[in-house]
């Protein structure tokens, strides 16, 4: 399934798309399967922390931007193709992180010769371009967060029901209806293909190390300081749903308003976490907007 963390629609998350090419970049200790497509200026898209999640799942929004832009979906190390090459500290919940995330893109940029991109994050991915913003400011052109993380806030019970999330029909039906408002992605094929995703071997028993109790920490592990906010330098877009029950608005885009230097927003009504796959077309017009302007 192409969105596995937002639950896009099933004809839809089916669809091959053969304007997307996918290759693993081997890049300091991490195996990182990274899809590309199209060319101009570079766009990163980071995907987030739902299981059985990928960078598949900005295929429909890569195909929408592929005439315009360049751009580059990688899976992080634990998620689907990538992972963590044999040797000391390549098992358990240390090989992941936002420390490790964003060396992996770090080290993705430079071994990609990309001096200069743009970034959007899905919230874990979001907190992870935040970093990556961050760390590398002359290189970060534009900063996106979706419904992100990256700020410290009490642990949401729905992410809270998100990460504690182990296999099974129930579990999986009560995810999709975690992450959408539209009763439309909440289909038994839906359902289906949510839990086949979170079965695949290499995720699932990375899944099951990278997130364990007491998860508080794992937010706070994800936040950025407000000091570190405060240097980012890259105009920031922020997207959210308002009826967001994984990252709720007030506890992030709300606050990251006040928090960051050159920041906007831009809000979604009657829609949860998944606005890129519940709000497609308006999210692709919103980005090319936002990433084309002088």
């Amino acid at each position: 399934m192409s969105f596995p963390e937002s639950g896009a629609r099933p004809e839809v998350a089916r669809t091959r798309r053969p304007d997307i090419e996918g290759r693993t970049v081997r890049v300091a200790g991490r195996e990182t399967f990274v899809r590309e497509a199209g060319s101009g200026p570079a766009v990163v898209l980071l995907h987030g922390s739902g299981p059985g999640t990928t960078g598949a799942a900005w295929e429909p929004l890569m195909a929408a931007m592929a005439p315009d832009f360049r751009v580059i979906a990688p899976d992080f190390v634990g998620f689907g193709r990538s992972r963590m090459l044999p040797g000391p500290g390549s098992e358990g919940e240390h090989s992941y992180g936002r420390r490790a995330w964003t060396a992996q893109v770090l080290e993705l940029l430079d071994e990609l010769a990309l001096d200069r991109c743009a970034v959007v994050g899905n919230s874990m991915g979001g907190a992870i371009a935040l970093s990556v913003a961050h760390a590398r400011p002359r290189s970060v052109t534009r900063l996106v967060g979706i419904g992100t993380l990256g700020l410290d806030m009490p642990l949401p019970p729905g992410l809270d029901q998100l990460w504690a999330y182990r296999p099974g029909r129930a579990a999986a039906r009560g995810l999709l209806e975690l992450l959408h408002v539209d009763e439309a992605f909440r289909t038994d094929e839906a359902v289906e293909a949510r839990l086949a995703a979170t079965l695949e071997p290499g995720p699932l028993e990375a899944f099951a190390v990278m997130f364990p109790p007491p998860r508080q920490r794992w937010v706070r592990d994800l936040a950025l300081s407000t000091d570190e906010l405060a240097r980012i330098r890259a105009p920031a877009l922020l997207v959210h749903g308002a009826e967001d029950r994984v990252v709720p608005l007030e506890s992030s885009t709300l606050r990251l308003l006040h928090l960051l230097p050159d920041v906007r927003a831009h809000l979604f009504g009657a829609c949860g976490h998944a606005s890129p796959a519940e709000r497609p077309a308006e999210l692709h017009r919103l980005l090319t907007t936002f990433l084309e302007e002088p």
